[in-house]
């Protein structure tokens, strides 16, 4: 288990820790709450050895120190060509000590040291760790065609999904998760959710989505004024037992003002009178030592709204066969690569807009459409009239200039948007959003994602839209700040379109939904609950085509052994050259496709088998050994837990053996 007593630890001058302390147990889902900057990223560092604590003890498993027992998503990326798969392999650390352990025992020519590298990486599950590797890419939303692709070809979100990949390919005990939502969609969130359900060594996560920590944890630290608090339950019953425990402490705390309060009165009365003089001084000091319990400040520190549109156009936007995408140069001028097209849609007032869809379907093409910072491919956007956009960018450096501050930021806004003002209306303004002082002219650059983020939402909020634009707003905004956004978009009397993959805010402010798929934009009819089973059902529908491509080249393989059989060699001829070529082109398709989806769920599947032998040999010596009368009290009872945890290893097994083969049954049949 990890434990943390009197835990002590500054950065710089700053106390990030101040005599704290807490236990977590081995395999538990951890969720580690508290506002941007409490110093959860600290505490991770502190885990992972980057940082000594000032005082106090953190005492973990030695052998999760140990190379692989500890995996987390590395926040550099290095530039290099070599293919995805490769680069997420390198994250199993076991894996990769045995293969440099078998390259050291070859170099030496020493048999015994060849024999054991190879049995510690077949234990490593050398032979399916590139199907497992893949099946991570899949599942946080690469292709194959891109598993295989150069880690310097993907942008820097895409760059953020192969280091969380890393992270999960690692068999470790402890895994450390900071954020690994911020660069996912909502399918690769839904994926990643399950994955960690089904992990089974200890996790901590710093997130910020509440629906995503209470799928995942049951239990919540919580830092706050650089102290550790455990809950039990995940961020909802945090939240409830949090709200509970402030009241209790607010009670308290105007109990002992009102206490005081007398004692106060007491002394001020009576300690000039000789005959109550000992009462008042016994007082003067019982108030010495009352506990002084600090006023209760409500974690809801930021909020903010949006001021009243000026005017509401009917319609806000009318949409015509609009094409969106973007224009390449390919050396002979910009050619048009249309992403979503055929767009035939009105916004009107007061719709609050969800938008749905995979990465990479075209949410961020069409929204940057609309918000005038990509010229359309084709077709007519018009726009209403006094239509005034507030565009957030899911990207905060497209709007933002890195080497200037809030304050130049917010005086070109005012001065070539609007409306004007003078510069201490301004910085009160930035005020508001938690920007003050020399903070306000502190370089864009330094910030953190929240208060780039903040930023953003603060140059949106002056312009006084009447539709809101917002693209990943919740990217870096910590738990309260969502807070206060969904209050404010909800109190908002304009026009909302949100993408986003926080379910919370997707709930609590869109009332409809347009989904982002296959080239094209149409309405969700449905909740989000409905959106996730139509994930499901799309999945479903994927191997149903796998399956029909199968058929179509079983039946056609038939037909041209029917064929070859019966037809003269000049006509065989002619049914090569007209058909037989495509015929076989389909029919390698077919089972290139068919291949990509069954080898992962094969090799897992050939893995579960091997092990399953290996217990089921390993259970038969033990029960022949508690037969024995040879061995002692201390042995036998090691062996009896060793038996009963064998027994719920297999039944795991067998239960992991029959879905992976119901799963191969359905996609090859």
């Amino acid at each position: 288990m990890i434990v943390l007593k009197n835990v002590s630890l500054l950065r710089g001058v700053k106390p990030v820790l101040e005599q704290a302390s807490a236990t977590i147990h081995p395999g538990e889902k951890v969720g580690l709450i508290g506002r941007n900057g409490a110093g959860k990223s600290s505490l991770f560092s502190l885990l992972a050895g980057r940082l000594h604590p000032d005082a106090g003890d953190v005492e973990i498993p030695p052998a999760w120190l140990q190379p692989g027992g500890m995996a987390e998503v590395a926040q550099n990326m290095p530039e290099t060509d070599e293919p995805a798969t490769d680069f997420v392999l390198q994250g199993d650390a076991r894996l990769m000590k045995a293969k440099a352990d078998l390259a050291a025992a070859e170099a030496a020519d020493d048999g015994n040291a060849i024999g054991e590298a190879h049995a510690n990486l077949a234990e490593a599950g050398v032979f399916d760790a590139p199907a497992r590797a893949q099946a991570l890419l899949l599942g946080l939303g690469f292709t194959l065609e891109q598993a295989m692709a150069p880690v310097n070809s993907f942008s820097g979100g895409w760059r953020m999904r192969l280091q969380l990949a890393r992270a999960l390919m690692c068999p470790a005990k402890l895994l450390l998760l900071d954020e690994p939502t911020n660069h996912l969609d909502l399918d690769a969130l839904v994926w990643l959710e399950a994955w960690l359900q089904r992990y089974d060594g200890t996790l901590l996560i710093i997130s910020h989505d509440r629906e995503f920590l209470d799928a995942i944890t049951k239990v919540t630290l919580h830092l706050d004024e650089g102290k550790l608090t455990r809950y039990t339950g995940g961020y909802t019953a945090f939240e409830s037992m949090r709200a509970e425990r402030l009241s209790q402490q607010q009670a308290a705390f105007s109990k002992q003002q009102d206490k005081i309060a007398h004692l106060s009165k007491f002394i001020a009365r009576f300690k000039a009178q000789a005959s109550k003089a000992r009462q008042a001084q016994s007082r003067v000091k019982a108030l010495e030592r009352m506990e002084k319990l600090a006023p209760v400040l409500t974690a809801s520190d930021f909020q903010f709204n949006f001021p009243e549109p000026l005017s509401l156009p009917n319609p806000m936007l009318s949409l015509k066969e609009l094409a969106c995408g973007y224009f390449v140069d390919k050396g002979h001028g910009p050619e048009p690569l249309t992403i979503v097209s055929g767009i035939n849609r009105s916004v009107l007032p007061g719709q609050r807009i969800g938008i749905l869809g995979a990465n990479g379907q075209g949410k961020s093409t069409v929204v940057k459409t609309l918000a005038r910072m990509n010229k359309p491919i084709s077709g007519e956007i018009t726009e209403g009239k006094g239509l005034s956009i507030g565009y957030f960018a899911q990207q905060e450096l497209d709007v933002l200039r890195p080497d200037e501050g809030p304050m130049q930021h917010m005086l070109r806004l005012a001065r070539e948007v609007g409306p004007n003002a003078r510069e201490q209306e301004l910085r009160d303004f930035l005020g508001r959003f938690q920007f003050s002082g020399d903070m306000v002219n502190q370089p864009v650059h330094q910030f953190s994602g929240g208060e780039k983020a903040r930023l953003v939402l603060a140059l949106v909020v002056w312009q006084r839209p009447n539709l809101l634009l917002l693209d990943e707003p919740t990217n870096h905004l910590d738990l309260t700040t969502r807070e206060a956004l969904s209050m404010a978009l909800n109190e908002f009397e304009g026009t909302v379109m949100l993408v986003s993959h926080d379910r919370a805010l997707l709930r609590e402010v869109c009332d409809e939904f347009w989904l982002v798929a296959k080239g094209e934009v149409s309405t969700f009819d449905g909740d989000l609950d409905d959106y996730q089973k139509y994930l499901a059902d799309v999945a479903r529908e994927t191997a149903l085509a796998a399956r029909a491509a199968r058929d179509g080249a079983k039946a056609a393989a038939s037909a041209s052994a029917s064929s070859d059989a019966d037809t003269p060699a000049s006509t065989e001829a002619t049914v090569f050259n007209s058909k037989g070529k495509e015929d076989r082109k389909a029919q390698a398709q077919a089972r290139q496709k068919l291949n990509e989806q069954l080898r992962p769920l094969k090799a897992e599947l050939k893995k579960v088998d091997e092990r399953m032998a290996r217990a089921g040999e390993e259970h038969a010596k033990l029960t022949q050994s508690l037969g024995s009368i040879s061995i002692g009290p201390s042995e036998r009872a090691d062996q009896g837990k060793r038996l009963k945890a064998l027994d719920e290893e297999i039944e795991a097994l067998e239960a992991r053996w029959l879905e992976l083969s119901e799963a191969i049954e359905q996609i090859g049949n």
